[in-house]
Formats: structure tokens, C-alpha cells, sequence
């Protein structure tokens, strides 16, 4: 135990509740319903004509309700505190699943359905960021440590690489346990649509048992307190903004009426002025484009190439949409599984790996900088592949040293953008009426230390909240910038990979991390020209 509490601020329930609760299961009903909702589409509402453009339509609302959902998450987060917004986001998606299987047509019904299960992972996800920082460094003895310069034995590197190990077993969790549970209905005697009805309402079940395990395990979270879903409309807790606007005499009506954008605008203008929330957001948005490019420009590229070679055989299920490559081109779905399975399998194999080094190297972020380089020579060499096949006349076993380069990239991003996102949260300059307690004295003294130089560029006397104020409203940018990658990736790699070659969207993945690697090595270069 007392290990822990050296590295923790966070009770060891509170670890593990975030651990195996908040950050598999943020994967686990995204995966779930991804993989299934074609089967609602076809067996439950009975659309077979279009049902590729319908699933499609489908993914794009949620991720552009997602974009905009997720920064007011974190922006709420910080008002009524993350257990709440776990809390919430769980039940939103066990009742998102419960309203999917209601639906009798894609529009509006579906649509709805989907949006709502949208606002709640949007929720959970955004809460992945937040709650880290809170869990591994968010009192007097975080403090002290930011402010002394000692940040080599700061836990939240070493814990991200857990996370991205954790979320990875989430989709383990839906791949294992839920997706096969229609299946097992079918063999009990249900119809298809009554087997798929009772797979969500089970999945429901197991976000409502999450969501109680969060509103339990999350309690007393350190510098949580009083944040509850009255602090919305009551003035018990009087916010910070107000107290510093009274203080330097400002006008407080923007400040409190529309803490959203203050926040907000905080949060983004943060990531022009420290280096590490900067190559955090950054690294968001390649993380969430990986994730991406391997799940559906992979096997998109193996099924091209398939039927360009004329390898499917001819014969693919009758009345199947050519985009359906598990029925469609069967032998072209088993490649694509190995090989996206095998780069999952490494991510997953490296996450804790990925979360050591940074550890050891938070100055300059190198893990982050290698992994980004392992992306540019991975994608680079998938795009230039004759063949993705393994065997055959054209084929290469170097494809699973290609998927083991892409595979680390994108777990590399992953943690590591969590990683330095979370210290750099850490580091910011906590002003001095903020806190209060038995070490007030201490981080008094550092505070006036640091009220010479103004956090965000800004007029003397307008200081930023404290991370434990702002972590929300971070956690939600980083958020936003992973849906604009994957917005991004989709829609440009998709264009391209019809205009100009299968390839175009590995090329694509292959800039995003090289303007990392160029992002990190500037930062590295600052860093050690002021030391």
C-alpha cells in the first residue's frame, strides 16, 4: 500500500476503478456496437438496399456530435467533477443501447439512437484524459514536486502506458464477451432480431453495472470536492474566474455566465504556450487517426488489392454490398484480421513498454518522437508493398514487420501524447489564492514565484485556473483534435483512395506523424537551447 500512495495521490480503489473500469469499457461498447450495428440495420429494421450508406451516415453523425461533445464533457467536468461525467456517460450509453434495438427505421430512429450513444462515449472517453492526472498527481505533494524541478519519478507516464493497455483489453472485452452473443442467443432458439435485441440489452446491463462501479470507486477523488451536479446552479462553491475577476477588477458577467468558452479558450490557448499540452494535442490527433487508418483503410487496401488481382475467386455471397468484405471477399477478410490482429496484438504487447520510457524521458519526449518515426516508416513501407499478402508469388513475411511498425506507432501515440498531455497539465504554475490548507505557506511561496510570468500571454493579473480547474476542459481539447484526425483521415483518405490509389490514406498517416516527429525535435531543441 505504500508503494502506491508513493506513486498515486488516488486511493488504490480509485486506480483500479479507472484502470478496469473507466478505460477499457470507454473502448469496449464503441467496438460493440461498430461491429453489430450493420447486423440492426439488415436483421432488425429489414434495410437491405443501401445498407453500406446507412451504416456509413450513421458513423459520420457520431463522430461530428462526438467532435463537438466531447470539449463541453471536459468543460463540465471541471464544474461538476469527473465522477459525475463517468457516471452520466455510462448510463447515456446503457440507455443509447436500450433505445438502438427499439428503432423501426434508420431515420430518424436509428439516427437518434446513435447520437444519444454518442454523447455518452464522447462523455467516457473525454474522461480517459481527465481522470488521469486527478489519479496520479493532483495534491500538495504533486505540487511540490512540479514546482522543485524533480519530475523524473512523476507517475502519469508510467500509468498511461497501463491505459492504452487497459483500453486495448476493453476491445478484447467486446470482441470476446459481447460480439459473440448473438450466437449464443440464436442457439437458444431466438429469431435473429430477437438474439441481436437481447446482445444490446445485455451490453445495457453492463454499461449500467459500469456506471455504478464508477459512481462507487471514483468518490473523494483528490481536488474533486464539492463538485457536484448542483455546483451548476448553485453558488456554494463560488468559481475561481469569479474570485480573480473581483480581485483585479474585472467585469465578471462573460466570466460567469459563459464559463464554456472562457474555459475552452483557455484550454486551446494553453497548447500555444506550453510545449508539452501542444505536442499532447497533437499527438491525439495522430493517435485517433491510426486508429483509423489500421481498423478500415487496412482492410479496405487488402480488399483492393484482392479484387484488383482477381484473387477473390468470383464468387462472393449473393446479394452482398461489395463494400462487406467478411462476405464478399472471404479470403481478403481473413488477411485483413491477421494482419490488423497482429498489429493490435504488438500495440498491445507495448503500451506498458511505451508507458516506462516515458517515464524516463519526459524532457524531450523521445519514445514519442521514435514511435512517430516507427509510423513514417511503417505506413510508407505499407503504401510502397507490391502486395500485403504473406505468402503467394508476390507475397512477403516483411508485411508483419510493416505491422508491428504501425501497430507501435499508434500505441506509441497513444500513451504517450496521454503522457506528456497529463504532465504538462502537472506543471502548470498554481496561483496562490487557490489553495488552502496545512501546505498553503509552501505553495504560497512557489505561486508568487511564478505571478511574474503570465501562463497564457496575457495582461498582468489575469492568471489560468489551476490543472485541477482546467484538466477537464484539456482532456476535452485533446479529445477534439483526436475527432478532427479521425474526421480528417476519413474523409480526405477516402477521397483519395478513390481519386488517386489505395495507398493515398497510408501516405496521409505517414505526413501526420512526420509533422509530429518536426513539432517534437523543435520543442526538444527549445528545451535545450534555455537549459
Amino acid at each position: 500500500m505504500a508503494s502506491q500512495r508513493s506513486m498515486f495521490t488516488a486511493s488504490r480503489i480509485q486506480t483500479l476503478t479507472y484502470l478496469l473500469g473507466v478505460c477499457p469499457f470507454s473502448i469496449t461498447f464503441l467496438v460493440f456496437v461498430n461491429s453489430s450495428i450493420s447486423f440492426v440495420v439488415t436483421d432488425m429494421i429489414g434495410l437491405h438496399d443501401g445498407e453500406g450508406d446507412a451504416v456509413g451516415t450513421l458513423g459520420f453523425a457520431d463522430e461530428l456530435l462526438a467532435l463537438a461533445a466531447c470539449p463541453v464533457w471536459g468543460v463540465l467536468s471541471d464544474q461538476i467533477g469527473v465522477r459525475q461525467v463517468c457516471t452520466a456517460g455510462y448510463t447515456i450509453i446503457a440507455l443509447a443501447l436500450v433505445l438502438f434495438v427499439q428503432a423501426r427505421n434508420v431515420y430518424p430512429q436509428l439516427l437518434l439512437g446513435r447520437l444519444l450513444f454518442s454523447l455518452g462515449g464522447a462523455a467516457v472517453s473525454t474522461m480517459v484524459t481527465a481522470v488521469l492526472p486527478v489519479v496520479t498527481g493532483n495534491g500538495p505533494r504533486s505540487v511540490e514536486r512540479v514546482h522543485l524541478g524533480s519530475t523524473a519519478n512523476a507517475p502519469s507516464s508510467r500509468l498511461a502506458g497501463f491505459v492504452g493497455m487497459c483500453a486495448g483489453c476493453g476491445a478484447l472485452v467486446s470482441l470476446v464477451v459481447l460480439l459473440p452473443l448473438p450466437a449464443h442467443f440464436q442457439q437458444r432458439g431466438f429469431s435473429p432480431p430477437e438474439a441481436i435485441q437481447y446482445s444490446y440489452y445485455t451490453a445495457a446491463l453492463v454499461a449500467l453495472l459500469v456506471s455504478a462501479c464508477c459512481f462507487i470507486g471514483l468518490r473523494d477523488l483528490p481536488g474533486e470536492d464539492g463538485k457536484t451536479w448542483t455546483s451548476l446552479w448553485t453558488a456554494s462553491q463560488p468559481d475561481i474566474q469569479t474570485s480573480i475577476a473581483r480581485k483585479h477588477s474585472y467585469p465578471t458577467l462573460i466570466k460567469v455566465r459563459m464559463p464554456y468558452l472562457y474555459r475552452f479558450g483557455s484550454a486551446i490557448a494553453l497548447g500555444f504556450h506550453n510545449g508539452d499540452i501542444l505536442i499532447g494535442y497533437l499527438g491525439g490527433f495522430v493517435a485517433r487517426a491510426s486508429s483509423v487508418g489500421i481498423s478500415l483503410f487496412i482492410p479496405l487496401f487488402v480488399n483492393n488489392y484482392y479484387r484488383r488481382s482477381g484473387l477473390c475467386d468470383g464468387q462472393p455471397t449473393e446479394g452482398t454490398n461489395p463494400g462487406d468484405i467478411k462476405r464478399s471477399c472471404p479470403k481478403a477478410y481473413i488477411l485483413a484480421s491477421i494482419l490488423t490482429g497482429v498489429s493490435q496484438l504488438i500495440a498491445l504487447i507495448a503500451a506498458p513498454a511505451f508507458g516506462f520510457l516515458s517515464e524516463k524521458s519526459q524532457r524531450y519526449h523521445v519514445p514519442l518522437l521514435v514511435a512517430c518515426v516507427a509510423g513514417v516508416v511503417g505506413y510508407l513501407m505499407l503504401a510502397l508493398l507490391p502486395s500485403p499478402d504473406f505468402n503467394g508469388e508476390r507475397g512477403n513475411p516483411g508485411i508483419f514487420i510493416v505491422m508491428a511498425l504501425v501497430g507501435i506507432s499508434q500505441i506509441g501515440a497513444i500513451v504517450c501524447s496521454l503522457s506528456v498531455l497529463s504532465n504538462g497539465i502537472l506543471s502548470l504554475p498554481i496561483p496562490a489564492e487557490t489553495d488552502s490548507g496545512p501546505d498553503n505557506e509552501r505553495i504560497s511561496t512557489t505561486a508568487q514565484e511564478s505571478e511574474q510570468q503570465p501562463l497564457l500571454g496575457t495582461p498582468a493579473g489575469r492568471k489560468q485556473e489551476r490543472p485541477a480547474d482546467l484538466k477537464g476542459s484539456i482532456a476535452g481539447v485533446y479529445s477534439l483534435f483526436g475527432g478532427a484526425g479521425i474526421l480528417l483521415l476519413t474523409k480526405l483518405g477516402g477521397l483519395l483512395f478513390d481519386a488517386l490509389s489505395s495507398s493515398a490514406p497510408f501516405y496521409i498517416m505517414a505526413g501526420f506523424n512526420s509533422v509530429l516527429v518536426v513539432v517534437g525535435v523543435i520543442s526538444a531543441l527549445v528545451i535545450h537551447l534555455r537549459s
